[in-house]
């Protein structure tokens, strides 16, 4: 049986991101998919220009609109923000094309490709073999990138520790004029769900509505769906078809590497806390895998220290502040509202900073917010 270096469980944003990234290197990279490729991914589709700006190939082939505005609403105050950069501040992607383009670009650089290949079992000895529907695969190191419920994770012996919320997206075509009206925005209002949001994210003929709570809470979500549609004035939908799933608004407790196997993306737990937008964490969780296989020169121990000092050192303290901001968000309205309206422009672009990369979460966010908080009080 043939020996990978390193075999990617998951061909999303992720898994193709870290192929690519060893492929180039000249490393022997199997991508393992379960379904047939191109797939349809649930996702509301919003690539943060963050994420976008550090890809190494051009994506626009991919891209169905782009986004210079967004609108944000908080309808019970009355607050409506509107930042804007020159740079489209969200690009609209369907997940089949734009998860197959990355891995046609893996494949560029001699990345194989398994589809209709589910992950079945593992087995632990000098080499890892990966049981699936269609045979084995041997490899020295496995990246895990089988998203939220990741089967690889879970044969690998990690339990659950992320803090996992529902969501519900539906891929919506509605009337000519009311797609017209609402093609030309992507709109976020926040508290069309108790403890969270709803998000209405236009395509190339459709629009992806979705609503979500930040809070793991019993909530009939189809009713806030429902309201939503009258909140964005549609009466009529002509065709819509409906995909659940959840988000891991926080990372894994219990690392991130183990038995050679490292876990990226949402099997980490590593959506953004407060917009829950997880393309670009995806994308830069693989590429930090990648790149500590390859600095390691394929040494188990080193590689698997180099991730998580990598993402001791980036992510993991972006991710613990986003987790706090999203709790007063969602869970703290007073305090929340009280700054909106003295401080809600302000907020609102550096939030928008951080989704075009020119900022990172301020790790002395708590000093600040006191601060501000005690400034409007006294």
């Amino acid at each position: 049986m043939e020996v990978f270096d390193v075999a990617i469980v998951g061909s999303g944003p992720a898994g193709a991101s870290a192929a690519f990234t060893l492929a180039k290197e000249n490393l022997s990279v199997v991508i393992i998919e379960k379904d047939s490729l191109p797939r349809y991914k649930t996702c509301g589709g919003g690539f943060a220009y963050r994420g976008r700006r550090k890809m190494p190939f051009d994506v626009s082939q991919v891209v169905e609109r782009e986004f210079y505005k967004l609108d944000v609403f908080f309808d019970k105050e009355g607050i409506h923000i509107t930042p804007e950069r020159e740079q489209p501040i969200i690009s609209m992607v369907m997940r089949d094309e734009f998860d197959h383009l990355l891995v046609e670009k893996a494949k560029e650089f001699g990345a194989k490709v398994l589809d209709n290949h589910k992950l079945t079992g593992m087995s632990f000895g000098e080499h890892i073999t990966l049981h699936t529907s269609n045979g084995d695969i041997s490899s020295k190191f496995v990246i895990a990138a089988d998203g939220a419920l990741s089967p690889t994770a879970k044969h690998t012996g990690w339990k659950e520790t992320r803090y996992l919320i529902p969501a519900l997206e539906y891929e919506v075509e509605v009337l000519p004029e009311d797609f017209e009206r609402l093609s030309k925005q992507v709109r976020l209002d926040f508290d069309a769900v108790p403890l969270g949001y709803g998000w209405s994210f236009p395509k190339k003929n459709h629009l992806s509505i979705g609503v979500a709570s930040a809070r793991r809470t019993k909530i009939n979500l189809k009713k806030y769906y429902q309201k939503y549609l009258e909140t964005l004035g549609i009466n009529e939908v002509v065709k819509e078809e409906l995909h659940g799933f959840q988000i891991p608004l926080s990372p894994r407790k219990d690392g991130f590497v183990k038995k050679n196997v490292f876990l990226t993306g949402d099997a980490a737990g590593f959506a953004d806390p407060l917009s829950a937008e997880g393309i670009s964490n995806a994308i830069y969780s693989g590429n930090l895998a990648a790149e500590s296989i390859i600095e390691s020169a394929l040494d188990s121990e080193k590689a698997g220290v180099l991730y998580e000092e990598k993402l001791a050192a980036s992510l993991l303290p972006e991710l613990k502040v986003g987790s706090f901001l999203s709790k007063l968000f969602y869970e703290n309205k007073m305090m929340r509202n009280l700054l909106l309206k003295k401080y809600g422009v302000r907020i609102c672009e550096a939030m928008t900073d951080v989704l075009m990369g020119d900022r990172e979460y301020p790790l002395d966010i708590k000093q600040q917010l006191k601060a501000k908080f005690k400034k409007m009080i006294f």
